[in-house]
């Protein structure tokens, strides 16, 4: 029995270890999340309408500590429960959405090797997600008493229609041929091309029998192939993350810059405008990416006037309606509520088990703004980890009193900015534990 809420032991010890060492759980993020409804309610609103066949696009803007990694995780976890695929990259100066040298064929490859369904949500998913169409057409074909090659073809042809798709419909094919072979290197040639893991179109034409490869030039276009591939094999469609778009912003060459931007409309207008079909993109940035009009996407005119968010949404009114989605800072109440599920987490969702009584939370919350001052709720990861140290030496030394642990306590602020450059799972960074204000 694990408690009246369901904490797996496996669970709750992902949680635990990744708290203690600062960076985002993988696992369990329901058990920890708080607040922040209404944006969750959005999203589900977009995922909703990717499986219906449309297509979405937001921008995910807060300030580091903001936690924006942290909800697009939930989201990509609710994407997974309602059977649609998932990619996730972070960009990188080695990996954008536009680049000459390989940057964006380096993104779509780690965004693949992410692939995620809800059978297999930690990644390495694409596999998976092939044999499923062949098993599906090998059953049609015997359903039908017609050569499976002839489903095979059949389930393509709206492959085809997309530009490179008619490459990356005979890579497909290519697969299957090798799993109706036995050619264990034809199959694993097939994937490789899958994932831009071919930086020649030679290697893959002798390989494959191919001309094209997936290259920097048709990064977009073989998203919304494997958009298409994905709903051909039974999922719902495909949700693409990415995260750190900052580093977009940073780059120091206005003309790079510029041409990613560039791409980034594409993908607006095609959103926008009904233009593709089931997927729906997440990217992540700070509000300098945003509304720098030197150097961030406001600079680029045709994306500002499309991503200007609603005059009347003033003060305390809201419009989750447009592509922007601004995520504020954590509360102090927001983190007495996060300290209180991570006590629960400790206890298996079992109160009887607390090792900790509702009165020491604000106690201890006291005390880290004694010590750091507000800093404490607001880019969190030094209080969070104090706190997760505090209950795992309660839970080792059973009958020790909690108040005279907090006298020897060092909380000391964190880093401004943490891990800004480019750190992907830290907590402290974009991925500050303020990142835990997510769901309800």
């Amino acid at each position: 029995m694990n408690g009246q809420n369901g904490i797996r032991p496996r669970e709750r010890d992902a949680i635990i270890q990744a708290l203690q060492a600062g960076v985002v759980p993988r696992l369990g993020l329901p058990h920890i999340q708080v607040g922040r409804m209404s944006e969750v309610t959005a999203l589900i609103r977009d995922i909703d309408r990717v499986a219906d066949g449309g297509a979405s696009i937001r921008f995910i803007i807060g300030a580091y500590g903001a936690g924006k990694t942290f909800f697009v995780s939930l989201i990509r976890l609710i994407a997974l429960e309602r059977k649609c695929v998932t990619i996730h990259a972070d960009l990188s100066p080695d990996r954008r959405i536009q680049g000459s040298g390989g940057q964006a064929r380096a993104l779509y490859s780690e965004a693949v090797r992410n692939l995620s369904t809800r059978n297999k949500p930690d990644g390495n998913a694409l596999t998976s997600v092939v044999e499923r169409f062949v098993t599906e057409a090998v059953k049609v074909a015997a359903e039908r008493s017609v050569p499976v090659e002839k489903i095979v073809d059949e389930r393509l042809a709206p492959i085809q229609d997309h530009v490179g798709g008619y490459d990356f419909a005979t890579v497909l094919k290519a697969y299957w041929r090798g799993s109706e072979q036995g050619d264990d290197a034809l199959k694993v040639a097939a994937l490789r091309w899958l994932r831009a893991e071919y930086s020649t179109k030679t290697e893959a034409r002798q390989a494959l029998g191919v001309r094209n490869i997936i290259d920097d030039d048709t990064l977009y276009e073989s998203l919304k192939s494997l958009a298409a591939f994905v709903r051909i094999a039974g999922y719902s469609g495909l949700v693409v993350v990415l995260d750190e778009m900052v580093n977009i912003y940073k780059l120091q060459n206005s003309q790079a810059r510029a041409q990613n931007y560039e791409q980034v409309l594409h993908i607006v207008n095609d959103a926008l405008q009904g233009n593709t079909s089931g997927i729906g993109f997440l990217m992540c940035g700070t509000p300098e990416f945003l509304f720098d009009t030197r150097r961030g996407l406001y600079s680029y005119e045709a994306l500002r006037s499309r991503l200007a968010e609603n005059s009347f949404a003033t003060g305390d009114l809201v419009d989750f309606s447009g592509p922007i989605l601004r995520l504020q800072n954590l509360s102090a109440e927001d983190l007495l509520v996060l300290l209180s599920n991570i006590r629960s987490v400790f206890a298996f969702g079992d109160p009887s088990k607390y090792l900790l009584p509702d009165d020491a939370l604000p106690t201890f919350m006291d005390h880290c703004n004694r010590r750091i001052g507000e800093a404490y709720f607001k880019t969190p990861r030094t209080t969070v980890t104090a706190f997760v140290q505090l209950l795992s030496v309660l839970e080792q030394n059973p009958g020790t009193d909690w108040r005279s642990l907090l006298g020897a306590l060092r909380v000391e602020a964190d880093a401004a900015g943490g891990v800004a450059e480019g750190g992907s799972d830290k907590i402290g960074g974009d991925d500050d534990l303020a990142t835990l204000r997510i769901g309800s």
